[in-house]
Parts: structure tokens; C-alpha cells; sequence
């Protein structure tokens, strides 16, 4: 029998895998990126709902904090919107690989909500990050376009990120994924009624769009959210962190098992994603170290 600790570790591979598959899933789903997150948030939010009902976790808030929550809904709507657009008009590998650079986003948005000094290997690591990118533009000119909507979606997930570390001080993370899934939904819906897109026809998707997106929602949001956040409590940072640059690995390989040829890209792309991903790993190890030590020195 498989012991607690590699019952742990098999579990977070699993999430990662899960949400390498999220690529894969937005590139099976034929509607557009804004109906497609649309639909993908509020199943989800419906999902935590009947979660946290029977857990019995009270959802009141107050108005300043719903507003919190508010903002955090509508970057993470802009930036799943980003993402799955930039599949639909580019490949899952270079928007995977783009969206790994969004460590190197959370180095520059960082340092404004902590007020703290971009450290010097940080910076070599941007540098690094940087030189990848280069290195993929000049080799992948056909998918700029979708190369630079990536961008803008690892920005979004950095800053996601960033402003999410400072709510889960105050709050429970499924209470936070509960409000900004549904949030991003609200904010969706003004959007869509904006562009004058709701329609009969909105809500008529094929039987395999409905399973691919009940699919995405449950197994590759909620689920895995709930599960991650229950991880933490069990494993050391440096193993979480490592085995979630993984993701990007995972989603690349499955793209290349189910979409063959359109997937596979110049030689100089997988050598530019590499040194991208090289600096993302290197980060996690130097940033997870310096936790651990922390924690040792605390503990003395």
C-alpha cells in the first residue's frame, strides 16, 4: 500500500496534469474564449456553491469585501479569455510556454504591493526570460499574434496571483474561488450583453461542447482548487512549486498526442521555451529554499 507522502505526491501530479488539460479542452470546445469562459466560470462557481453548502462554510461578506473579490473576478475572467483566445488563434504550445512566463511577471508586479527591492537573480532570471522570448518570436512569426495575447494573459495571472496571496491572509480559498468565479461571470455577462450576444442560439452547444465543458468546470476548476488548497497543508512549498512548473510539460506533451503535426514547431521555439521554462524552475527552487530556511531559523 502507497504511503500518506506519495499518496500526496501522486495527487499533485494528477492536479497538474488536470490542469495541463485545461489547453487541450480549450482547444476541443468550438465556441469563442468570452462564451467559453462565460459558461467554464459559472458551472464552476455553481460547483464551489454546493461545495461549500454542504461543508457548511458561511458565504456572507460584507460590501468591501465583495468589492475585493469583484477585482479579483475580473482579472481572472481577462485572463482566461486571453488564454483560450490565444489557442484558438495560435497552438496549446506557444501559448503554454508564453503563459510560463508569468513568474517572471510576478518579479516586476510584486515589489508594488510589497514594497520590496527586486532581488539581483531575479532580475538575471527576467533577463534569461527575456532572451527565450526572443528567441520564439523570431522563430514562430506566424503566431505572433497569438504569442502576444499569451503575454498579456501570463501579465493577468501574475497579477492574479499576486493580489490572491494578499486575500487568502483574510479569507478561505474556496470562499475566494466561490466569489471570483461567480464575480467573473457577472462581469462576463455585462460584457456579452455589451457585444449584444445573447441569444437563443448562445445557449445552443453541441452535446460534445456541453461534455467538454461540464469537464472543464468541475474536473479542471473547482475540483482541482479545492484539492490544491487541501495540499498545502500537507507538503513543503518546494515540492508544490516544483511539481507545478510541470503543468506547461504536461499540456505540450498531451497537444502533441491528440493534435500531432499542428503542434509541432520549429527547433529554435522548443530551445526559447526551454530557457523560459529553465528560469521559471530555477526560481521556484531558489524562492522555496529561502522559505524552508526561513521556517527552520523560526523554528529555533
Amino acid at each position: 500500500m502507497p504511503t500518506n507522502k506519495l499518496k500526496n505526491q501522486l495527487h499533485l501530479h494528477f492536479i497538474v496534469f488536470i490542469w495541463g488539460f485545461t489547453a487541450i479542452l480549450g482547444a476541443l470546445i468550438s465556441i469563442d474564449a468570452i462564451p467559453l469562459v462565460w459558461f467554464r466560470v459559472f458551472m464552476a462557481s455553481a460547483a464551489l456553491f454546493i461545495f461549500l453548502k454542504v461543508r457548511r462554510i458561511p458565504l456572507k461578506e460584507g460590501w468591501g469585501d465583495l468589492f475585493k473579490f469583484l477585482l479579483g473576478g475580473i482579472i481572472v475572467a481577462l485572463h482566461w479569455v486571453t488564454f483560450f483566445h490565444a489557442i484558438k488563434i495560435s497552438t496549446i504550445s506557444t501559448t503554454l510556454i508564453t503563459l510560463s512566463s508569468s513568474a517572471f511577471f510576478v518579479v516586476i508586479i510584486k515589489p508594488f504591493f510589497e514594497k520590496k527591492k527586486i532581488e539581483f537573480y531575479e532580475l538575471l532570471l527576467a533577463l534569461l526570460t527575456i532572451l527565450g522570448f526572443v528567441i520564439i518570436f523570431r522563430s514562430e512569426q506566424l503566431y505572433t499574434h497569438g504569442i502576444i495575447v499569451a503575454l498579456a494573459s501570463a501579465v493577468l495571472v501574475a497579477l492574479f496571483s499576486v493580489y490572491n496571496s494578499k486575500l487568502i491572509t483574510a479569507y478561505s480559498g474556496s470562499k475566494i474561488a466561490f466569489y471570483e468565479l461567480f464575480f467573473a461571470g457577472v462581469f462576463l455577462t455585462v460584457v456579452l450583453l455589451f457585444k449584444n450576444e445573447f441569444s437563443t442560439e448562445f445557449f445552443v452547444l453541441t452535446g460534445t461542447d456541453w461534455l467538454y465543458l461540464m469537464i472543464l468546470a468541475v474536473l479542471c476548476t473547482a475540483y482541482p482548487f479545492v484539492v490544491a488548497t487541501n495540499l498545502l497543508k500537507k507538503m513543503s512549498p518546494f515540492t508544490i512549486v516544483l511539481t507545478n512548473n510541470l503543468e506547461p510539460v504536461y499540456g505540450i506533451l498531451l497537444a502533441l498526442v491528440l493534435f500531432g503535426d499542428k503542434e509541432r514547431l520549429s527547433t529554435p521555439f522548443y530551445i526559447g521555451g526551454l530557457i523560459i521554462f529553465s528560469s521559471v524552475l530555477i526560481n521556484g527552487i531558489v524562492k522555496s529554499t529561502k522559505f524552508n530556511r526561513r521556517l527552520k531559523s523560526e523554528d529555533r
